[in-house]
């Protein structure tokens, strides 16, 4: 059997060390986490955000990366914080399409850092634009949910969370419910909702704050996170029901 693909929108770079000129990049452990759970990574240039539900067609799984910040006018602020980096239109415009795609098609989604604000926003959700202090380079426990699909994924009550992000969702999105907290009460992990008497499950989602390819090779829960996006994505013939419009 072919192996699942996985979509993952690149992330456009100033620079890169091999290169001469700016880059469009994905980051090496990512691409090995879901190779390592039997997906085949799918790196997508992210422009063109009118194309990108036919183009994400051939997918069977989508993975929202990390990067720069959001803008913030996507969720309401009129004035950006003064440590509110890399922010480009595209990149933005692309992922909320990507998005938007996932949710309505039911296509299993993983969200990483950037990409669970990214579901956040598209939701309707917002972000604090600033966290003191933040969460980069943090390695700390975060509190799992029991009953979560977080907790079913990686089979613990804590897991090691690798964080690298100074922003958060400051409130959740329509359907979003928190599957994880920090210590701080950050919300570190979200997953979606189904309306009371729903027959059947959404398609398969979970986003989380932190960075799960940090520490994948090394940590069974965090690589978990990836097996099991890799393998809704195998059994995406039988479907998954769209979330929303």
């Amino acid at each position: 059997m072919a192996s699942p693909i996985i979509a993952i929108p690149s992330r456009f770079a100033a620079t890169t060390s091999a290169l001469r000129y700016a880059a469009v990049v994905t980051a090496r452990a990512l691409a090995d986490a879901v190779y390592r759970a039997g997906g085949e990574p799918f790196l997508m240039h992210p422009v063109d955000a009118g194309e990108a539900a036919a183009r994400l067609a051939v997918a069977d799984g989508l993975l929202l990366p990390g990067g720069g910040d959001i803008a913030p006018a996507a969720y309401g602020e009129s004035l950006p914080h003064d440590t509110v980096y890399d922010v480009d239109a595209e990149q933005d415009d692309f992922d909320f399409a990507a998005a938007r795609h996932a949710l309505r098609t039911g296509l299993p989604t993983l969200a990483i850092c950037r990409g669970l604000q990214v579901v956040n926003v598209v939701l309707g959700g917002r972000l604090r634009q600033h966290m003191e202090p933040d969460h980069r380079h943090v390695v700390h426990p975060v509190r799992v949910r029991p009953g979560s699909l977080l907790a079913e994924v990686t089979g613990a009550e804590k897991v090691e969370a690798s964080c690298y992000h100074h922003q958060c969702a400051s409130s959740l999105g329509r359907g979003l419910v928190a599957a994880a907290h920090a210590e701080d009460g950050t919300i570190e992990a979200a997953e979606l909702t189904e309306p009371a008497g729903s027959a059947e499950p959404y398609g398969w989602f979970l986003g989380v704050q932190w960075h799960p390819e940090d520490t994948a090779a090394t940590d069974p829960a965090n690589q978990r996170i990836f097996d099991a996006l890799v393998a809704a994505a195998g059994g995406r013939t039988s479907g998954g029901r769209p979330f929303g419009d």
